[in-house]
């Protein structure tokens, strides 16, 4: 409910601090004091226009904040959950207002954009009058109004779920053929491709490793022919071993009488031959140690060069051939498998169809037993209403199907017996709307509502007995739902649970709105005057008594 609003230098506002009960509120007062201006400022806290005129003359800014206790299960909270802002006792929106018309706004005091005020709104309060598009009913909410009156707001809920169910598996067949006819426009290159790369068996990593074993064999080649080079100095042509194993053994021939000179050389050239034949056999040791064979090298390359072959034909690196494999894979075999699956897809499709259309078919006849009871109920309320001549029609025609079903409902009437039927906006007055309205939400109850309603002055125009009847039906909307009305009608006034007079004053040099709550002696006059006029009778307040104690 709307408990507190906070306006301040909003056109004739200076300060309005005005807290609202529970139940019904009646707010009047002579005309042109601005009552409209309240519904204005409101309007503006709940995302309307920024008109800058609207600020206090001589102000440069003016601010409404209305403040609305709702429980946690309010939907508005889901919409704050969802944006972020935390919750709080109470749910607070304000909007500051500057005279060149710029405006901001706020959430429980966080800063926000006036798009959330907007959502927010409709789902804190609805205003109905005579003029006012805020109050016309949607033709897109008649469905779900029908629905919340008759109890099927889980039904229709589980036909939206249903109907994703049904959307979510043609999707998924839909795909499936899409890609199964790709697969087929391009089953040789598939085989072919896979062939090729089945036998390749590419690894993951495989080019790195080959390149480090790759480098680490070309290093391996340049020392062993070095080692080479040495071998050849040792055991070539120009090898110094046999010409000084030669050498030594002449000497020891011919050492016999002169081993004091012969002797030391001998060692010598013993230990040369010693070394030398130690150098060839290192040689030998590093030669066998090597990792270096010409044969793997070749290997090496041509493995390199088959996997960089193939990463430049498919357009992939050379780690991602393994993957591509795979999926070329997954792709011949969805091919080769795609109608066994395809079947179950479209068995899938099927019973999420049958499923659909069978919750489909039970909520629409729900719907015409919802839409025949509506209809009782509202005549039922017409008659008080002076408006026993009239119809009120739930037309509820086939529509494609849908996540909200397989029916298009609209509000339609007739206001006299004989004229044509049309859509409630289109076909009945001011007057007659407001009372339609009235006695739609008399039905409907909290069904389908915001937590407070306004009527703006639905019942002028109207007798006493309708004004009667009207202020009865808003007494019972308000056992539910918080009401407001803006009235003339005493016999309304009478019926309030809370009442507000509006009033201007002048102080000779300007003029402000002041809104008050009124005691029950006060509120007797107030309604003494709204029957008698601007002489207020001893007749008069006996009048207002009865009113009031009825």
């Amino acid at each position: 409910m709307l408990s507190r609003l906070n306006v301040r230098n909003i056109v004739l506002i200076e300060a309005l601090d005005l807290d609202l009960e529970s139940g019904f509120t009646v707010l009047t007062g002579e005309t042109g004091a601005g009552k409209s201006i309240l519904l204005d400022a409101l309007a503006l806290a709940l995302g309307g226009k920024a008109d800058g005129k609207l600020v206090r003359s001589g102000e440069t800014t003016g601010s409404v904040a209305a403040t609305f206790n709702v429980p946690p299960t309010h939907p508005a909270f889901a919409v704050l959950d969802e944006m972020g802002i935390p919750r709080e006792d109470a749910l607070m929106v304000r909007r500051v207002l500057g005279s060149d018309g710029k405006a901001r706004a706020f959430v429980n005091d966080q800063p926000v954009g006036v798009g959330l005020l907007r959502q927010l709104g409709p789902l804190l309060v609805e205003v109905h009058g005579q003029h006012s598009d805020r109050a016309l009913m949607s033709p897109s909410s008649h469905r779900r109004l029908l629905d919340a009156f008759g109890g099927l707001s889980g039904e229709a809920a589980r036909v939206a779920v249903l109907w994703q169910t049904l959307k979510d598996a043609e999707a998924a067949l839909a795909a499936h053929e899409a890609a199964l006819e790709k697969a087929r426009e391009e089953a040789d290159y598939l085989r072919a491709s896979v062939d090729e790369l089945s036998k390749l068996d590419p690894e993951p990593g495989e080019e790195e490793r080959l390149s480090s074993h790759r480098q680490a064999m070309g290093a391996a080649e340049k020392v062993a022919t070095d080692l080479e080079e040495a071998a050849s100095a040792l055991e070539g042509a120009k090898s110094p071993i046999p010409t000084l194993a030669g050498v030594l053994r002449k000497l020891e021939r011919k050492a016999s009488g002169a081993e004091e000179q012969l002797n030391p050389v001998m060692d010598a050239l013993a230990a040369a031959l010693d070394t030398l034949e130690e150098a060839r056999s290192t040689i030998a040791d590093a030669q066998r140690s090597l990792d270096f064979d010409p044969g793997q090298m070749v290997e090496l390359e041509e493995r390199l060069f088959a996997l960089r072959a193939a990463s430049r034909k498919y357009k992939v690196a050379v780690d991602d051939l393994a993957d591509l494999a795979s999926r070329m894979a997954d792709d011949l075999a969805d091919l080769e498998a795609g109608e066994v699956r395809g079947d179950a897809l479209a068995q899938a499709v099927a019973g999420a169809e049958k499923a659909y259309r069978s919750a489909a078919e039970d909520l629409s006849e729900r719907r015409a037993a919802a839409g025949e009871a509506l209809e009782a109920a509202v005549a039922a309320e017409l008659a008080p209403l002076k408006l026993d001549k009239a119809r009120f029609i739930v037309r509820r025609e086939t529509a494609s199907p849908g996540p909200e079903g397989l029916d298009a409902v609209a509000f339609h009437v007739k206001t006299n017996p004989g004229s044509p039927e049309g859509p409630i906006m289109k076909v009945a007055s001011g007057g007659e709307l407001s009372r339609f309205l009235l006695a739609l939400k008399v039905c409907l109850a909290d069904k389908g509502s915001a937590s407070t309603l306004i009527f703006d002055e639905i019942d002028t125009g109207v007798g006493g007995a309708v004004s009667d009847a009207i202020g009865s039906r808003m007494a019972r909307l308000a056992e539910a739902l918080q009401v407001v009305s803006i009235t003339h009608a005493p016999q309304v006034a009478a019926r309030a649970d809370q009442h507000l007079l509006i009033a201007k004053a002048s102080n000779g040099s300007s003029t402000a709105t002041a809104v008050r709550a009124l005691e029950q002696d006060e509120r007797r006059e107030e309604i003494a005057r709204m029957l008698a006029g601007a002489t207020v009778t001893d007749e008069a307040r006996a009048a207002a008594a009865r009113l009031i104690e009825a």
